[in-house]
């Protein structure tokens, strides 16, 4: 693995990011990923950070609740096209995604949650805030686009405390 600055990454995180990656959590002896295509990677509180959003609805929202640690696997090839549809379209309530994407999970270099082996990228984060979306201070066409059933999304800011290529 050979460790790297985010930011000298910044426009390869974004593209990839758009395409899809994969937000890894862990807690209570159980892990799930999921197929993430919105982040934010920035600078706060003198950090670098990765923001990644999770509709309250979802498994995963679930875990990273317990947890205090996410990461962000971005898949540099074309390779895991399949694992990204299957992650994004399933639930790990009723499956393991890993296995059935047939992903392998390499544990993380400083914190407990797996990252994707072989994905080409990643972050590895420690929560500093989590945010519950106000729908009344959200716009209003936006949320008519892409909240119509009211499964609104926790944002949740992490701390990179690592990341690598590998």
């Amino acid at each position: 693995m050979k460790n790297i600055n985010a930011f000298d990454h910044a426009e390869t995180i974004l593209k990839v990011l758009a395409k899809g990656a994969f937000l890894t959590t862990a807690a209570d002896g159980k892990q799930n990923t999921m197929t993430i295509g919105w982040g934010a990677l920035g600078n706060i509180w003198g950090k670098p950070v990765f923001t990644v959003m999770v509709r309250q609805s979802r498994y995963t929202h679930q875990l990273i609740e317990a947890s205090s640690e996410f990461t962000v696997s971005l898949p540099l090839t074309a390779e895991f096209a399949k694992a990204l549809g299957l992650c994004g379209t399933k639930s790990g309530r009723d499956m393991d995604k890993f296995a059935a994407a047939g992903l392998i999970a390499e544990p993380g270099q400083t914190v407990k949650v797996p990252v994707i082996k072989g994905a080409g990228l990643h972050l590895e984060c420690r929560i500093v805030e989590k945010r519950e979306m106000a729908p009344e201070n959200f716009d209003r066409a936006l949320a008519d686009k892409w909240y119509a059933d009211k499964d609104w999304h926790t944002y949740y800011t992490g701390e990179i405390v690592a990341a690598y290529m590998g």
